[in-house]
């Protein structure tokens, strides 16, 4: 079959008498912003390459923890021995160890309080005023008893705040492995007093305490290929970089406790009372939904009586970086076994009374979903188990572990936000299993890497549990406030965690947002699903960096992205694309007097002999309100003789038939550079959605034109009808205008 035309659009053009050119300022170059980010990522090398895949010497270190702790519940304190083995993998040699101590952010001694600014407030409340001026602050951080090699001797260690440094006899050589001891205590906060990201709640009520501990034992720092030791301070905002290992922990608690943790649990017969563990087993075999293994009767039973007996639960972790204990007397506990496409795992939650119902109708539920739903875009969750904490006024998450808030009100009725909002923080927490605590990032330094790629996989799990939720993170149209806002209170998404002011919006939102575009609308499902799951896969049990992050999801969809990571993620740029002008052009046998010079001009430079077709913009000096009819092709002799003498009649047959053509100018006041979404609606009511892709913007950063030949009139234009793209300005989307409603409104 032959060709199709070409329907040639002779537009008016202005001619200018010739001036000496001036130079042009910066604000009139042509910003580039699709050059590729050579001066922003750093160079591939073999540890981390060009591809954003692990290089052939890309190593990590390994740290091994033998732990013994005892929670004295009657003082809140907690003491601990633990036995670390650290193995270097690094070709150079260690002439030092950085360990992390996260507790002294609790210490008396922390200069967390003192580089935050403190404003007197005009009123308090006695119990406030009394905290903040009258009373001893808390007495928290680790008090180190010891630090021993394996044989013994003491050795020299260092404390700065949240750091020690241990100093070795000779250099921990490549493939070395060296083993030592460190004992400890601290004072356990009570963190709805106190702060803190563990702790304790205490129940005044009965007078128990409910337990979520973390950062309890000193941990090993990351060293790696990027930066050596990552042993920046813990100053609160910032989260926790650690290396991948295996723990043995033996916990021991009150014998009248209910506890959960990291890893398997070694000894369930010992600790499980008969029926107990046979509901247990019951759960590993139930599917469909949540089995009781301690019932409500038997943990308000034993919120009675306060034993002085103990009872050591012990556990076992193959390849995690971190552990986290959850013990108390109030426990209930339900479980389920979750069915994923290669294995089975367990669902699990703890939770008080108080939780109740809430807790034991969707928690486990939930944490199953989530494990569903992540596996289906990353891997299959490798672990064993997922466990849901209900601790108040919490929000998270360790290997296998997280706590949540949610609870109903004293009356057993739950509203509906705090129904929903739980349901977003147990998915949440429970998905952090995936980002970071496999694909292992650094949340000290980029926060977004885990909370960013972890809000966005929240947001797909919301939406697969129900359709309808009403998710805050990760619709375009929900950063627009927070993108729009004084630029003066903003940051780059690639801004370090204690960097960050309005850290919800930059950390979670604005990342989450970003990679939601980025999958429906910029690249579509298919190329992004395969390029997120092949980063999830390379990096799993690994330390990615965020190049890459962004270096893996251009190699593996061939969907050239420098543009979008330049301005997303480096910039606080904004979106805002409208439409400056809409012209209507009308089919004429003659040209209009404002074409004459430009079809002169054509002919000479092009050679171009014979019949031309016209097209005559309305309100030229030539339009005639009689031109103002659809377009037939007979209406142009020399279009029609060209197709009676070049198709065939089934050809014709075949040949698009537009009656109407608009030229639409598209502006962007806006700095980013984004797909131009439109939606024409024609007079009939029908509508037709065109997509152009962001770099329609490459050779012009102001203005883009389009013109549309359709075969109906059109009767509306609007940009991103569906606020895809997060436009922080509406009010220019579309023709014919229209008045925007204010909020007031």
């Amino acid at each position: 079959m032959k060709q199709f035309f070409s329907l040639l659009l002779v537009l008016p053009c202005v001619l200018f008498a010739q001036e000496t050119p001036k130079p042009k300022t910066q604000s009139e170059k042509n910003p580039d912003k699709f050059k590729q980010m050579y001066d922003l990522l750093a160079t591939p090398n073999m540890y981390r390459t060009a591809s954003g895949a692990p290089g052939p010497e890309y190593y990590q270190q390994k740290a091994d923890y033998k732990i013994n702790i005892e929670l004295d519940d009657k003082n809140t304190k907690l003491y601990g021995e633990e036995t670390v083995t650290y193995t270097n993998n690094a070709k150079e040699s260690l002439d030092y160890m950085w360990m992390q101590l996260d507790q002294n952010q609790q210490s008396r001694k922390s200069l967390s309080p003192l580089v935050e600014s403190n404003v007197t407030d005009p009123a308090a409340s006695p119990k406030g005023f009394s905290r903040k001026y009258l009373e001893e602050d808390f007495d928290g951080g680790f008090n180190i008893e010891y630090v021993k090699d394996a044989s013994g001797k003491p050795m020299k260690y260092t404390i700065n705040q949240t750091m020690m440094r241990i100093e070795l006899d000779k250099p921990l050589k490549y493939k070395e492995k060296i083993s030592f001891s460190i004992k400890w205590w601290y004072n356990i906060n009570n963190y709805r007093l106190d702060g803190g990201r563990s702790g304790y709640e205490h129940f005044d009520k009965d007078g128990n305490n409910l337990y979520v501990i973390a950062q309890f034992y000193p941990r090993m720092a990351v060293y790696n290929d990027v930066e050596g030791w990552q042993n920046q301070q813990f100053w609160g905002s910032g989260e926790f970089a650690l290396p991948f290992g295996d723990f043995e922990v033996n916990i021991t608690v009150p014998a009248d406790h209910i506890l959960e943790a990291t890893g398997d649990l070694l000894n369930r017969s010992e600790v499980f009372t008969k029926a107990q563990l046979e509901r247990y087993q019951l759960a590993e075999k139930t599917f469909d939904k949540p089995v009781v293994v301690v019932t409500q009767a038997e943990a308000e039973a034993a919120e009675k009586g306060f034993s002085d007996k103990k009872k050591t639960w012990k556990f076992k972790a193959t390849n995690v970086r971190d552990f986290g204990i959850s013990t108390s007397r109030k426990f209930m506990y339900d479980a389920m076994a979750v069915k994923l496409a290669t294995r089975n795992t367990m669902a699990i939650s703890l939770y008080p009374k108080e939780g109740n119902p809430l807790w034991g109708e969707y928690s486990t539920r939930a944490v199953a979903h989530t494990l569903k739903s992540y596996s289906s875009h990353t891997f299959d969750y490798p672990y064993p188990k997922a466990i849901s904490i209900n601790a108040e006024d919490q929000g998270m998450e360790y290997p296998m572990i997280c706590w949540n808030f949610g609870r109903p009100g004293p009356d057993g009725v739950t509203p509906e936000r705090t129904r929903t909002g739980m349901i977003s923080v147990i998915v949440h927490e429970v998905g952090h299993n995936f980002f970071p605590m496999i694909v292992n990032s650094d949340e000290r330094q980029w926060t977004w890497m885990d909370e960013g790629l972890n809000s966005f996989m929240e947001y797909m799990a919301l939406m697969e549990w129900d359709p309808n939720f009403p998710a805050d993170r990760g619709p375009a149209k929900n950063i627009v406030p927070y993108m729009s806002g004084d630029q003066k209170g903003l940051e780059p998404i690639m801004s370090n965690s204690e960097s960050i002011r309005q850290f919800g919006n930059n950390a979670y939102g604005k990342p989450a947002a970003a990679l939601n575009i980025l999958r429906e609308t910029v690249m579509g499902r298919e190329l992004f699903d395969y390029a997120f799951k092949t980063y999830a896969n390379r990096w799993k049990f690994k330390h990615p960096t965020p190049e890459d992050f962004f270096r893996t999801m251009e190699d593996a969809s061939a969907f050239d992205l420098d543009w979008y990571w330049r301005g997303w993620f480096y910039t606080t740029d904004t979106n805002d694309i409208g439409i400056k002008e809409v012209k209507k052009y009308f089919v004429s046998n003659e040209p209009s007097k404002e074409t004459e010079e430009f079809l002169k001009t054509r002919r000479r430079r092009n050679r171009i002999e014979g019949p031309m077709v016209f097209m005559i913009a309305d309100g030229s000096e030539s339009y005639k309100p009689s031109l103002n009819k659809p377009f037939e092709i007979k209406d142009s002799k020399a279009l029609d003789e060209y197709i009676n003498q070049t198709f065939s009649k089934e050809e014709q047959a075949k040949l698009k038939s537009p009656k109407y053509f608009y030229q639409v100018t598209f502006e962007k006041p806006g700095e980013l550079v984004m797909p131009i979404l439109v939606e024409l609606t024609f007079e009939d009511g029908t509508t037709e959605n065109h997509h152009f892709p962001a770099q329609i913007w490459r050779m012009n950063d102001k203005t883009a034109n389009r013109t549309f030949a359709t075969s109906k009139a059109v009767t509306k234009i609007v940009v991103d009808p569906k606020l895809e793209t997060a436009d922080v300005d509406v009010s220019n989307n579309t023709w014919p205008k229209q008045e925007v409603k204010s909020k007031f409104d």
